[in-house]
């Protein structure tokens, strides 16, 4: 298949070409402002499938919109018409086709222009009229807020929010390019209007002040929740724009005669992880909880995890390899401590299921071998 992207250096045709190139599409036609009337014309006359996503949004003048928007897509379905061929094509609009502003005029007719070419030749097409796209490769200053957010923030650079209050509504670009390809795919119905879900109503304060805090976790350690919806598709759009010399952080580490202590990363309500090493016969622990809980693994040497239950003082002991994949739990009620029973140092990960709080810690000392 013969696939053309016009617009395919742009922010939404990068991520669709790569998303191509996974599915195994290698005859795929990038046309750009560089590509000359000749190469599209012979392009167009022999390709199988159409994405649509040129346009302008920044002119120098106002007939610049007719002209890259109206204007190119009549001179795409010209030629298509021309050639006799029926191709399908999914275009890229804006919501603002319906304002009555110069660039929702030029996506209107563009629009309008498309829906002809598919009345005279029977083309199937799909109008995607997109809000606020966002999502790794957006230009800053250009295309989203959300783009301008992440790339200030990540260089400690200000950000300025007039009206934190102002709704936006906006669009992740893996939602974009999946809706995409299940037109390529047929796997969308056909309809003149296409429409990308998930759509995420939000704000201009809401989204600066998720930006800011993800910069903040670096810090703090305490991550945002980021595990779905709009606050994971803003964080991993936030990770995309660090410089590369920001790929690494370190965290604070505690040493003492015993060996060293972490606090990895903290979440605000599914508890926090941490490492510790502790040297050759070496204990630690020694205390027991009321509801916290932990799970441990041994990442590097051999460890035993001794439990004394603190009423009835039955006791239990657990030897632990390092590289064997085996969680150990404290539980509650239960005194417990870790000693590394191995000749190399003992490195072991932990998830406490919530953040250390000194003023309520919920621990408290007690020896297991008592």
């Amino acid at each position: 298949m013969k696939i053309i992207i016009t617009g395919a250096d742009g922010f939404i045709g990068t991520n669709l070409r790569v998303r191509l190139r996974e599915l195994g599409h290698t005859d795929v036609v990038r046309v750009t402002r560089a590509t000359e009337s000749e190469q599209l014309t012979d392009a167009l006359s022999s390709c199988d499938f159409i994405f649509h996503l040129a346009g302008v949004n920044r002119p120098k003048t106002e007939a610049e919109f007719l002209s890259g928007n109206a204007g190119f897509t009549d001179r795409l379905c010209g030629a298509l018409a021309a050639s006799g061929r029926a191709v399908p094509i999914v275009m890229s609009s804006s919501t603002q086709a319906v304002l009555d502003n110069p660039y929702g005029r030029s996506k209107l007719a563009a629009e309008e222009r498309l829906r002809a070419y598919s009345r005279e030749t029977g083309a199937l097409i799909h109008i995607f009229r997109l809000t606020n796209v966002f999502g790794k490769w957006a230009r800053p200053n250009y295309n989203s807020a959300v783009a301008t957010f992440c790339h200030n923030v990540t260089r400690g650079i200000p950000i300025s929010v007039n009206d934190p209050a102002a709704a936006l509504r906006l669009v992740h670009i893996d939602d974009v390019v999946n809706a995409f390809i299940a037109c390529l795919e047929g796997a969308s119905p056909c309809a003149d209007y296409a429409e990308v879900s998930p759509v995420y109503e939000t704000t201009v304060g809401a989204v600066a002040e998720a930006i800011e805090a993800f910069a903040e976790s670096r810090t703090s350690l305490i991550s945002p929740p980021v595990g779905v919806g709009l606050m994971r598709a803003l964080y991993s759009t936030y990770v995309s724009y660090l410089p590369a010399e920001s790929f690494v952080y370190s965290v604070p580490r505690y040493g003492d005669q015993r060996g060293m202590f972490s606090e990895v990363l903290k979440t605000v309500d599914c508890g926090q992880f941490s490492y510790f090493t502790a040297h050759p016969g070496i204990t630690r622990g020694e205390h027991y909880h009321h509801t916290k809980t932990e799970k441990f693994i041994v990442i590097r040497g051999r460890a035993r995890f001794g439990f004394r239950h603190i009423e009835t003082n039955e006791r239990h002991d657990i030897f632990v390899q390092g590289g064997e994949g085996q969680i150990v739990e404290t539980v509650p009620g239960w005194a417990h401590d870790i000693t590394n029973v191995g000749d190399d140092e003992l490195i072991v990960m932990l998830w406490a299921n919530e953040i250390f709080d000194r003023s309520r810690p919920d621990t408290i000392a007690m020896k297991v071998s008592a």
